[in-house]
């Protein structure tokens, strides 16, 4: 069986050209989407390297942790996989991932409140080990101030998202940051549309208020 998502480490090198995530075109996935729904298992895990980052990164910013991001992304390729064979597009195959791990993300948040076992390690709000929400390793740049500043811009970032509503939240990482139409949010937060752009108004205009030293 392959492997769906690995832990990143400091040692990843560049990715052959073969799986680099999500920067081309949705027809890109085609042949690797239709070898898959004929039993390549080796197909769907190149799918899956290529669209990993991505994931990762809507789930984390939908969780605010890095460690339920990955549990919750694993658990979307695993249902992605079952339910391939449902995928009539072939090469929509990435807005039919984000849209399972979006769907996961914001079940296991809901799930989570409801459990309330949140404890302090998430207070760091998921970047660990010098780690963005992506596994990308920080301190890349050549030059460590504007490194800094970026770091500290992400930090800020998420932890004003954390201090938003549930579906405030949601709204602006999938609408805005993750660019899904209005009409898509509005059916995963079971709400109209309406209610989509009221949500993502307050959410940016909060955003700003806490952001405005930065911004």
């Amino acid at each position: 069986m392959f492997r769906f998502l690995r832990q990143p480490d400091a040692s990843d090198g560049v990715s052959p050209p073969e799986e680099r995530p999500d920067d081309r075109p949705g027809d890109a996935d085609i042949p690797l989407v239709q070898a898959a729904q004929n039993g390549d298992q080796d197909a769907f895990g190149r799918l899956i390297r290529r669209h990993q980052k991505k994931a990762v990164a809507v789930s984390y910013r939908l969780l605010g942790n890095r460690e339920d991001a990955l549990e919750v992304t694993q658990d979307a390729f695993l249902k992605a996989f079952k339910s391939l064979d449902s995928l009539e597009r072939p090469g929509a195959f990435g807005g039919w991932l984000m849209r399972i791990v979006s769907n996961l993300s914001l079940n296991y948040r809901r799930g989570r409140a409801l459990r309330q076992t949140a404890d302090l390690d998430d207070v760091g709000f998921g970047i660990t080990h010098g780690r963005s929400a992506d596994g990308e390793t920080t301190g890349k740049s050549p030059d460590p101030v504007r490194a800094a500043q970026g770091k500290e811009l992400g930090d800020r970032l998420q932890a004003a998202l954390n201090e938003l509503p549930e579906k405030q939240r949601a709204a602006l990482v999938l609408f805005t940051l993750e660019g899904l139409p209005q009409k898509e949010v509005a059916e995963q937060l079971d709400c109209s549309v309406e209610a989509v752009k009221w949500h993502v108004f307050q959410a940016r205009k909060k955003l700003k208020g806490m952001l405005e030293d930065l911004l």
